[in-house]
């Protein structure tokens, strides 16, 4: 059982340590202090969702029906790519980034429901926890829903860290450059994850 639960906190640890279109957005909330428990608790209750959902058969199944993976990484790619040239554009324009960084902001009804399509419309979300960690979850039966409560686990504990802990940069990105930088960096990081998924690591 420890060991399951060990196993399913490291896979999903190393999944979602990489910048992603969810990521990010939970990063932007808690430089911008806003909404961020709410933010954070949405991502969480989402990912229990998606990870129950694969430990409970998915991933086998996805297995067994090749075109819904393929499907589902094509989908992936365009996601990846259309979030990478937005947030691409908003760097190379001084006014996203100020908007970003002050301004009125969102309001909660806002922010959540774009939290949620942050995880829900992204396909790549899908690979991982619903098909990837369904899969190695199907390994570890009859302890599997103990691997799901460790991925479960790591990913709660990363959104919470990432969104609250972004508070310590929060003066570096008063300057709108900085807004820039962090728009170019995932911008180009969504293109290659893009190109991966798309021709394959």
């Amino acid at each position: 059982m420890t060991t399951a639960f060990l196993a399913g906190f490291a896979l999903s640890f190393s999944l979602i340590l990489a910048i992603g279109a969810q990521n990010a957005f939970v990063l932007r909330q808690g430089l911008k202090g806003e909404y961020v428990t709410a933010v954070v608790l949405v991502c969480c209750f989402s990912e229990g969702i998606l990870i129950a959902t694969g430990v409970a058969g998915f991933g086998v199944l996805a297995q067994a029906v090749p075109w819904a993976l393929e499907a589902m990484r094509w989908g992936g790619v365009a996601f990846l790519t259309a979030y990478g040239l937005r947030a691409l554009r908003s760097a190379a324009t001084e006014a996203g980034a100020l908007t970003a960084a002050g301004g009125a902001g969102q309001g909660l009804g806002a922010v959540l429901g774009t939290a949620l399509v942050m995880t829900w419309a992204n396909p790549h979300v899908y690979l991982d926890t619903v098909g990837l960690i369904g899969a190695v979850a199907a390994q570890y039966r009859p302890a599997h829903w103990a691997f799901g409560a460790g991925a479960l686990t790591a990913s709660c504990l990363f959104f919470a860290a990432l969104g609250h802990g972004a508070r310590v940069f929060a003066p570096v990105f008063a300057r709108p450059a900085a807004w820039r930088i962090l728009d170019a960096v995932v911008g180009a990081t969504m293109m290659v994850l893009a190109v991966k998924l798309a021709f394959g690591d």
